[in-house]
């Protein structure tokens, strides 16, 4: 198992692997590819090395695009020009476990807001699926959608949940029919001896581009929506009926917006709680049902 993780040296009591203990804790509902992935890239040399480095130098850097877009609003403004640097970054610098983490976080996004709109009876929420198979994929706006869809998805919910006076209770049956197992056998993610930035690392470097290339909308909008991370908690414990996950969740009080500045690391805690929540929809989805329909358990009660 250890050396499967890629953390080969031998447990000494006296200098434990704290990823090591990390990836052995099972308190954390999590698919197990992932954490694998994740707890390898916390251990990766570029963490250690690298990252302190990489963050002042990003801080730095969007201080002064932060003045530079006071002065020039629209002056660099092109999403196109944006994710095909994206695109590059991530297939020439980022290593294999840091792209695996974030194309999956793409698909599990699609999956989850597809579970809140397929689960509230009498609403119809337009779907805006985000499952990109390759870098190609990347320079289709990919991230800049991701951000569009959360708050779309937002603003179209709780406009018929008003129009239709509907509050959200756990349905009849739940359907989890959309959600998968999705392991990526099917990207191959580059290896090679340029593919050595970290997660948290890419994060950090690409995170002025983003800034820079954008308007100042569209950047200070991915920020703010990272804490909507507890608002799409609330809507799935609701439909479940079981608020205990949402102690998962990091990222919160989105009516009450955090700094930019902070935006890699919320980002990266972002992505672990999209993860949490979809490995406990997969775990009810194998536990409860082959085909994607289950019964609530506060349903299961009365019946």
């Amino acid at each position: 198992m250890h050396t499967e993780l890629g953390l080969n040296k031998k447990h000494d009591p006296r200098d434990p692997n704290p990823w090591l203990a990390m990836y052995l804790d099972s308190s954390i509902p999590i698919n197990d590819l992932t954490k694998q992935a994740l707890m390898r890239d916390n251990d990766s040399k570029c963490v250690r090395y690298l990252l302190p480095i990489i963050q002042f130098w990003s801080k730095l850097t969007m201080f002064f695009v932060h003045i530079f877009k006071f002065f020039f609003p629209r002056l660099i403004n092109s999403s196109k020009v944006l994710h095909r640097i994206l695109a590059w970054g991530l297939k020439t610098f980022v290593s294999s476990d840091a792209n695996l983490l974030i194309f999956r976080h793409f698909h599990i996004g699609t999956e989850i807001l597809q579970f809140i709109g397929r689960n509230i009876p009498n609403v119809e929420v337009e779907e805006s699926p985000l499952k990109p198979k390759n870098f190609e994929d990347v320079k289709d706006h990919l991230f800049l959608n991701h951000d569009l869809n959360l708050y779309n998805f937002v603003i179209r919910l709780n406009s018929q949940l008003k129009e239709k006076n509907i509050t959200i209770n756990p349905p009849e049956k739940i359907n989890l029919a959309m959600i998968t197992e999705d392991q990526f056998d099917h990207i191959d993610f580059p290896n090679k001896w340029t593919n050595f930035l970290d997660l948290r690392s890419a994060i950090e470097l690409f995170t002025p581009f983003y800034q820079l290339f954008l308007t100042s909308n569209d950047f200070v909008r991915a920020s703010n929506s990272l804490q909507l991370d507890e608002t799409i908690a609330i809507y799935t414990s609701q439909i479940l009926g079981a608020p205990s996950h949402l102690g998962l969740v990091n990222n919160k009080h989105p009516m009450v917006p955090a700094t930019t500045y902070s935006v890699a690391y919320r980002l990266v805690l972002h992505g672990l709680a999209a993860e949490t929540l979809h490995e406990i929809l997969v775990k009810m989805k194998l536990n409860k049902s082959t085909d994607g329909i289950v019964i609530p358990t506060n349903q299961m009660t009365k019946t």
